[in-house]
């Protein structure tokens, strides 16, 4: 299940990549207009931003802009940086790999089912965008 502020992630990414604009957006606008709490919002923006999703500009004009187009960041990419590993078993883990206590991966098999599902998750969540879900209903 995505985590509250995986889903604030996408509604902010999400609006950001619907204006089209080439002036930063305020994160008082953002919060205000998808009904996210500004402190929680400041940080999840923040977090994008360290990671090099988004960049800012200070002052007047200033606020938060994409680093890299929208459909060129893949959904899988915000999920990992806010909430860490997509596998539901940290032993079938690409990036956050821990072996599981009392379990030998070689003989287990909720391990295998769980790669499957790992993997027909990825084949989504690494083709699909901000873009994409920014558009969804556009273009439908």
């Amino acid at each position: 299940m995505l985590s509250m502020k995986t889903q604030y992630a996408f509604q902010a990414l999400m609006f950001m990549a619907q204006q089209k604009c080439d002036t930063p957006l305020l994160i008082a606008d953002i919060a205000h207009k998808k009904n996210i709490p500004l402190k929680f919002l400041e940080n999840i923006l923040l977090q994008l931003k360290n990671a090099g999703v988004l960049s800012s500009k200070k002052g007047k004009g200033g606020g938060y802009f994409f680093a890299h187009a929208p459909e060129n960041i893949q959904l899988a990419t915000i999920m990992r940086l806010i909430d860490g590993p997509i596998a539901l078993l940290p032993c079938v883990s690409l990036n956050f790999y821990a072996k599981c206590k009392n379990c030998e991966e070689n003989y287990c098999g909720l391990n295998k089912v769980m790669i499957q599902v790992r993997d027909a998750s990825l084949a989504i969540l690494e083709t699909k965008t901000v873009a994409d879900i920014a558009f969804e209903n556009v273009e439908a």
